[in-house]
């Protein structure tokens, strides 16, 4: 058996990719399985298409998951200074945008472009077109089964990401070979996503964007808010508040809770100061009603929803929606569930069931809120498990 350990990786996206190169860096003969023609396709839709790299302000207690103790280890390990200089070996420059990276281009594609030249260049070979059917042991060695091919190694990363996103090839088939293996799977969910709601208003304000604060009611207790631009859409809310707040709400749901938001069209008033500037504006203006009070504070379409409203204080600074579910999986950005971490090696992220089989990515059970915290991820759990496949003794 050759010195250097050979590493499979199933999947060719941001942790895989991470993984390949960490992997190969410290001495590893590696091999990366993607199922689409080209890797890196989910890299470049994040962001907006501009990749949200990390953030400056990271801290393993953002993270979310049914247990997170792993995270620390993890981003101890790799942290968000070391992939900006994990990147900048590659080329990228950065932009920063109130603690938000982005390459300074602006084009998410030249992220996926620069690791795979970085990849090529330390010799890893990267199959394409490549669908994983089935990973197991045999005579000491991973067998990974292709459509076309059963590839042999001494480890195994399964980086294969989740079932969220538009992308083709995004399609959970990771957490199948995991749960073969003996790996129990929180059931994964969409996160980071819009918010179907009932009610019938959605097509009078559909479109608008606005400025707002928005409460997650579960069983009618106030437990997380989150302000920003909202965008009210045909079948609900949407926006970066409602994503953040969106894999509580979803999971709630799962579990027979009543999800509801609260929405404060006014949060840099107080109600108080609301009331006076409503009041100041009758007194000024004694010849409008009381839709044309507003004319000016909000959208045309909103004033339109609110006109009717008998309390129309109480309206605009709480308007309650009741949630009935997400956009699902193809329109979230990341999903919450995944591989129980409990079953994995906090440091190596090697499974505690099978030797030689690691995880990274969103296939574990931990995601993150918008900001680049989920790419962070991403990069050090896969960084983490790619030393640790190639530094392990055979």
């Amino acid at each position: 058996m050759s010195e250097n350990p050979q590493v499979i990786v199933v999947g060719g996206g941001a942790s895989g990719l991470t993984a390949a190169i960490v992997a190969a860096q410290n001495g590893a003969t590696v091999t990366v399985l993607e199922q689409n023609e080209n890797p890196g396709r989910k890299i470049c839709v994040t962001g907006n298409g501009r990749c949200n790299l990390t953030n400056k302000d990271m801290c393993p207690e953002i993270f979310r998951g049914e247990h997170t103790e792993i995270v620390q280890s993890v981003l101890k390990q790799f942290s968000m200074e070391d992939t900006l200089e994990f990147f900048g070996q590659m080329g990228v420059a950065f932009t920063d945008r109130n603690g938000w990276v982005y390459p300074r281009s602006n084009q998410a594609k030249c992220i996926p472009e620069l690791m795979l030249l970085k990849a090529r260049s330390l010799k890893v070979k990267i199959k394409t077109r490549e669908k994983v059917k089935d990973v197991y042991q045999k005579d000491g060695r991973w067998k990974v089964r292709t459509e076309g091919w059963t590839y042999e190694g001494d480890r195994v990363i399964l980086a294969n990401g989740s079932g969220a996103s538009q992308v083709p090839g995004s399609d959970g088939s990771g957490y199948a070979i995991a749960e073969k293996l003996g790996h129990r799977i929180v059931r994964p969910l969409p996160a980071l996503t819009g918010l179907r709601c009932k009610g019938n208003v959605f097509s009078v304000w559909a479109g608008v964007r606005t400025e707002g604060e928005v409460t997650l009611l579960l069983d009618g207790k106030p437990l997380y808010k989150e302000r920003g631009e909202l965008q009210l859409t045909d079948y609900g809310v949407s926006g970066i508040p409602v994503f953040q707040l969106s894999r509580y709400a979803v999971r709630a749901l799962e579990e027979s809770q009543k999800a509801e938001l609260s929405i404060n069209f006014f949060p840099e008033y107080t109600t108080e100061e609301l009331t006076e500037l409503l009041d100041r504006r009758r007194e000024l203006c004694p010849y409008q009603s009381e839709a044309e009070l507003l004319v000016g504070l909000l959208p045309d379409k909103l004033i339109r929803v609110f006109r009717k409203q008998k309390d129309l204080i109480q309206t605009l600074t709480s308007y309650r929606l009741t949630v009935r579910g997400s956009t699902g999986m193809e329109q979230a950005q990341v999903c919450s569930g995944g591989v129980d971490t409990t079953q994995v090696n906090a440091e190596t992220l090697e499974s505690n069931i099978h030797k030689g089989l690691y995880f990274a990515g969103e296939l574990l059970d931990i995601d993150g809120p918008c900001g680049g915290y989920n790419l962070q991820w991403a990069w050090s759990s896969g960084a983490a498990a790619g030393l640790h496949s190639a530094k392990e003794k055979l």
